[in-house]
């Protein structure tokens, strides 16, 4: 059986202090749910307060991004050793939102969508050093409207995929968390109809499947984000293929948060 990942992701949002006030209010909520893995990902500054209110608890610490250098004139960036230092397990790679693919195009200038540039090549050379440094991958793949309105879903997020995890050994694919998260259903309120996430992750599984074996595709998680919310989540989760969630707004509000963990 694979054990539900929900993740909530604060994108820019939380001061250090609000940030810690979360993780207080969540600790005795969720210190009794064993079936489910929980893990916050914050902003880079809060990152190791979150983790040290979270030690002794059964809540796990990410961050929203990496760089796949472990030092160096990188202005900006943050390797993998410095998440491990700073308390973090996981690290997500390839969001929509840092591959300058957004879910409202029509409220982004061009400019706007050339902000983070990330790509298929950059979302593996991440991978990579993450596993290299002992980090836990979240690998985001999903497509835009005009890519589902032109019958491109599953030929786009194969792709992502292929590339994405290109050069891992089964093992370590077997390790690594893919997230579906259709670009057109993050941060609109538009949510993917649950059989057709429950298909897209199936066929992501079947692309593992094809590349790295049926051991491995039985084992790896295939999470679902976009738009995930208390009042939809049990159906979403409820699907056979989605292993979890990757929770954007919702994630920022310890009720809502913890309605969408035990709907798991």
């Amino acid at each position: 059986m694979r054990t539900p990942l929900i993740a909530g992701n604060w994108k820019m949002y939380k001061t250090i202090g609000e940030a810690a006030d979360f993780v207080e209010a969540l600790k005795s909520e969720v210190a009794g749910i064993r079936n489910v893995e929980i893990i916050l990902c914050p902003q880079y500054t809060a990152i190791h307060k979150v983790a040290k209110k979270c030690r002794d608890s059964n809540i796990g610490v990410g961050a929203q991004d990496v760089f796949w250098k472990e030092q160096g004139a990188y202005t900006s960036q943050v390797s993998p050793q410095m998440l491990l230092d700073a308390g973090c397990a996981y690290a997500i790679i390839g969001h929509s939102e840092t591959r300058g693919r957004f879910g409202k195009t029509e409220d982004m200038s061009a400019a706007q969508l050339s902000f983070f540039a990330e790509n298929d090549e950059t979302v593996n050379a991440k991978l990579l050093a993450v596993l290299a440094a002992g980090l836990k991958p979240i690998v985001c793949v999903g497509e835009t409207i005009d890519e589902r309105r032109a019958g491109r879903t599953d030929a786009v997020i194969a792709a992502q995929v292929e590339k994405g995890l290109a050069g891992l050994t089964a093992d370590q694919a077997a390790g690594t968390v893919v997230a579906y998260e259709p670009v057109w259903a993050i941060g609109t309120g538009e949510v993917c109809d649950s059989q057709e996430a429950n298909r897209v992750c199936g066929m992501i599984r079947s692309k593992i499947r094809a590349m790295f074996g049926d051991s491995t595709a039985e084992r790896v998680r295939i999470q679902y984000g976009g738009s995930v919310k208390p009042d939809n989540a049990a159906e979403l989760l409820g699907q056979p293929e989605i292993d979890g969630a990757l929770v954007g707004g919702a994630s920022l509000k310890v009720p809502d948060f913890l309605a969408i963990i035990r709907s798991a």
